[in-house]
């Protein structure tokens, strides 16, 4: 088999999408447009079976191409090569799955936008720049897509640029990750003076030889990583972005918060679990921020009334759940919620760009109501997904959230006690938004209840396979409770997190939890979930409650609406300084230094000239007497010097 060619194609397929939309979307027909990114997508997708076949049939060894040497200082080089292991074959299946899902979708929910071309275009950018991320062999061509999908993820967000909210929030997750990737950057660079090199294996194994437990180098390394990861995967303090980020169209924030962009931190920390291993203070760090962000963005989801901002704070505390996994070396179980999340969260968000579709821009739950028996395969799919997110079993979501609390209550009971509330909050604010939006009366205008219309099939396609994949794909993960050796995810990851056993054995061992006690941990699990689920119902179905107007909030309500004014406070003690300082710079550095050398240059200059063209008189006689005269004085010198 050329390994290769198909190697090389997952990533070359999206961007020459990219290419061909971008430089024809205006020339060729919109269903060529559509077909073109949904090839480039989907035949990624197929590659990447194929790969993930001859992987496991050829023994499951690690393969890495290098395509060329890219950069050489001396005994340091940088090759643009890729890595086909374990990790990056999970990635990529979920991720050019759900991505060319995402794809299709999009030809039936922008196909009437003027942008559709351009649209196209980018979201095979987007998935480009994601492979690149997943394939890259050290963490150079990482950084390379890394920066990528955050470019991306400007485009898009400000995708309808006429407004000017939203190319705010386009800026906004632009700048916020920028402020991230300088620490992953930093951390890069210590990488590099420290082992004097960039690719995984040869980091990883002399880091495994060199370092103890704990070393202030190691510890600072991580972390500096981790700041990466807390930008890009939207954790405390750089998370407000993320829920701005639904200023882009539906397949976006799909795209965003189920399959690419959010899950590179996690991805990332996975890739570096050795390093992490080393520094046990730096997953104290990560457990901490994750089970923090878990919480705070739950307890804000419970008010939000606009359903995608609840889907977007629903992903902010998954992504917490899955820092909180890793930061107690769950690796395998936080990797497993990321693919099960990336099911249920693209599966909510296409649902509720159904509902979008079906009410014509609306997006206040206040205003919905009632849409089960108008949208029932929209209704059907969104109820499976909110059953996932919540833990409900056998749905996906149940088995990975599940393992990861098992994890934490083997370390630390408190924090496993937090996480379970965090869970039982999940579970409120999803049913919350079910029950709003697809139970009861119709909430909104005559004119939007009579135009209200099921998706079309290129829409609805996805959200049925997505339902599917909710349903079923948690078996991936099954605990040794239920039946031995039947964790198929945990077994397969295995043989990559070897090292990391080799270097802290005890962290690997075995549960040592009872199967009564394992039971009885799922028992405590469902039954919150079950009962936010009683209580949404009777808050939101039984009671027919409906939030309040905005003007109309007050107290603890008012305050979580508002998110805690983290935005504002944000807005006061960085953004206002940063501006009043950039006025005083202009006003003194710029206008009376820096402004004032440039402008004596030039004065400076222009006297000068003024002197000198005294000179230029254009008396012929006058020059044959200044060369006389310069004569005379060379050879005087010349004699008498």
């Amino acid at each position: 088999m050329n390994y290769k060619l198909l190697i090389s194609l997952i990533p070359a397929l999206p961007l020459l999408g990219f290419i061909l939309n971008g430089l024809l979307f205006r020339k060729i027909a919109k269903p060529l447009v559509g077909i073109i990114a949904v090839v480039a997508s989907a035949s990624t997708f197929i590659i990447s079976l194929v790969l993930f076949n001859a992987f496991i049939s050829g023994g499951s060894q690690p393969i890495t191409l290098t395509l060329f040497d890219w950069i050489s200082v001396g005994k340091f080089k940088i090759s643009f090569s890729f890595l086909i292991d374990q990790l990056s074959l999970l990635m990529l299946l979920f991720v050019t799955g759900v991505g060319s899902l995402i794809h299709i979708y999009s030809i039936g929910y922008m196909g009437e936008d003027e942008g559709y071309g351009k649209f196209m275009a980018f979201l095979n950018l987007f998935m480009f720049s994601m492979l690149l991320l997943i394939l890259g062999s050290n963490y150079v061509i990482m950084f390379i897509g890394w920066e990528g999908v955050g470019l991306c993820s400007y485009l898009l967000i400000g995708f309808w640029n006429k407004n000017t909210a939203y190319n705010y929030a386009a800026r906004k997750a632009f700048v916020m990750n920028r402020i991230g990737d300088l620490g992953f950057l930093l951390g890069i660079f210590f990488i590099i003076q420290q082992f004097n090199t960039v690719e995984y294996s040869e980091v990883f194994k002399k880091a495994a030889e060199i370092f103890k437990m704990n070393d202030s180098l190691m510890i600072a390394i991580t972390l500096l990583l981790f700041v990466g990861a807390v930008g890009k995967s939207a954790q405390i303090p750089l998370y407000t972005w993320l829920p701005d980020a639904m200023a882009g169209p539906t397949p976006v924030s799909a795209l965003i918060h189920a399959a690419t962009m959010v899950t590179a931190g996690i991805y990332m920390v996975v890739r570096s679990n050795v390093l992490y291993t080393l520094a046990p203070f730096t997953l104290s760090v990560v457990a901490v921020v994750g089970l923090a962000t878990a919480l705070l963005a739950a307890t804000i989801g419970i008010f939000q009334n606009d359903i995608k901002k609840v889907l977007a704070y629903s992903t902010v505390s998954q992504l917490g759940y899955m820092f909180l996994g890793l930061g107690v070396m769950a690796y395998s179980a936080a990797l497993f919620h990321v693919i099960t999340h990336a099911f249920f969260k693209a599966l909510l968000f296409l649902g509720a760009g159904s509902v979008i579709h079906a009410l014509h821009h609306e997006q206040d739950i206040r205003n919905m109501g009632g849409l089960g028996k108008h949208i029932k395969i929209t209704y059907f799919t969104f109820f499976v997904g909110t059953l996932a997110i919540a833990g409900i079993p056998p749905f996906a979501g149940f088995f990975s959230k599940d393992e990861i609390l098992m994890h934490v209550f083997e370390k630390n009971t408190f924090m496993w006690g937090l996480a379970v509330v965090g869970s039982a909050l999940t579970s409120f604010y999803m049913f919350r938004l079910l029950f709003l939006t697809f139970s009861g009366k119709f909430r909104g205008t005559h004119e939007q209840e009579h135009h209200i219309h099921e998706s079309p099939w290129v829409m609805t396609l996805p959200l049925i396979i997505l339902a599917i994949l909710s349903t079923v794909g948690g078996f991936i993960g099954i605990p040794a409770v239920f039946a031995e050796n039947a964790n198929w995810l945990g077994n397969f990851m295995k043989p990559f997190f070897a090292l990391s056993q080799k270097v802290n054995p005890a962290a690997f061992e075995p549960s040592h939890l009872s199967h009564a006690q394992e039971f009885g941990l799922m028992g405590v699990s469902v039954g919150v979930a079950l009962i936010s689920l009683v209580l949404a119902y009777m808050f939101f179905v039984a009671q027919k409650q409906v939030p309040p107007a905005d003007e109309k909030m007050q107290g603890f309500p008012k305050l979580v609406y508002q998110k805690y004014y983290v935005d504002e406070i944000y807005d006061f003690l960085i953004v206002r300084p940063c501006e009043w300082l950039s006025v005083k710079f202009h006003q003194f550095v710029e206008v009376y230094i820096i402004d004032m050398l440039v402008m004596q240059a030039g004065i400076t200059v222009k006297e000068m000239s003024d002197v000198l063209r005294y000179i230029q008189t254009g008396k012929v006689g006058l020059y044959i007497l200044a060369m006389v005269l310069g004569m005379a004085v060379i050879l005087f010198v010349q004699f008498f010097g």
